[in-house]
């Protein structure tokens, strides 16, 4: 595959992942763009949904557009830190010890169900989601570029599952969730699979890579480069105050979650080939990428308040430049 080297070739490279997902999986184009906005921007995406909406379907149909190596992890009680990162093996006929490489040394982690493993286990994955390395035994060693690491949950089991800790949660670039998929789209994933389709066979599906690790890195560069005037940067700093103010709110967001919404607009203006970011950008990308930092008060809870729609109320009330 040659390399696109014009802007429009290279967006429209990367806007053809989402069709090559489409022949896979049905119904789902937002979550299906939001998962290439995360690596645009070089972030993480926690994916929830109850079971059955085809989360790890998406996640290796995108991986395989991409032409991307992945690696499905299975969370779990027993899970060990090692499980994940890698950990030091003696080898006997060497005499010495060697590092052998977890699943996280990939270009994309599936973390199956993260919440079912204890909090320590979750933490191994907060250097890596950082840091883009792995440390042990004092040596560092760096994780492939790109790397994203798409993480699913159930949003209605709670039995033998952890909470994610803030600073977990707060490594996710977007918190994107997996809905049913309407009547019609449910239509044809019935259809599909009456004419044999099987989710273990991509290739058999017709999803095929269509751009390369150069093109991807290319489109990481050029979405960096989106320029943003100063009055959006203050909507986007006025935005996040108003989540701080909030009645309902117990925990606004920080401004690592401006710099996110800000990193998430930029990718967004980039896919529909702006040169700029608009407020419009903003608050597209505002829900998906707060939703998961903000905290709300008890009471605010109890009345049945989401956070989602105090993030709406927040956009309503904020002014918007012009």
């Amino acid at each position: 595959m040659t390399a696109p080297t014009a802007p429009d070739d290279l967006r429209n490279a990367m806007n053809r992942v989402r069709l090559e997902v489409g022949k896979a999986v049905v119904g789902q184009d937002g979550v299906v763009t939001g998962l290439l906005i995360a690596l645009l921007a070089r972030g993480h995406v926690l994916l929830e949904g109850v079971p059955g909406v085809a989360k790890t379907l998406l996640v290796r149909a995108f991986s395989r557009s991409l032409g991307l190596d992945t690696t499905r992890i299975q969370f779990t009680p027993d899970l060990m830190p090692g499980d994940v990162s890698g950990s030091l093996v003696y080898d006997a006929r060497a005499g010495e010890f060697e590092f052998r490489k977890g699943p996280v040394f990939t270009n994309i982690v599936l973390a199956d169900e993260i919440n079912r493993t204890p909090p320590k286990t979750q933490a191994a994955l907060l250097e890596a989601m950082e840091e883009r390395q792995v440390s042990t035994d004092g040596v560092t060693r760096a994780l492939p570029d790109p790397f994203l690491v798409a993480a699913t949950q159930n949003p209605i089991e709670h039995e033998g599952t952890y909470t994610l800790p803030e600073a977990q949660l707060d490594r996710f670039l977007l918190k994107l969730v997996v809905d049913v998929p309407a009547r019609d789209a449910e239509i044809d994933v019935l259809r599909r699979h009456a004419h044999g389709f099987r989710p273990g066979d991509l290739a058999g599906a017709g999803v095929a890579p269509a751009v390369t690790v150069a093109d991807v890195h290319a489109a990481q560069a050029a979405v960096a480069s989106i320029a943003a005037a100063d009055d959006v940067l203050g909507y986007v700093v006025d935005l996040a105050r108003a989540t701080r103010q909030s009645p309902s709110v117990q925990l606004g967001v920080s401004p690592r979650a401006s710099t996110a919404l800000l990193a998430a607009a930029k990718a967004w203006a980039w896919l529909g080939g702006y040169p700029a970011i608009t407020p419009d950008h903003v608050q597209t990308m505002l829900v998906p990428v707060w939703r998961h930092r903000v905290r709300l008060r008890p009471e605010a809870e109890i009345e049945g308040v989401s956070v989602d729609a105090i993030l709406r109320s927040v956009l309503q009330q904020t002014r918007v430049p012009i």
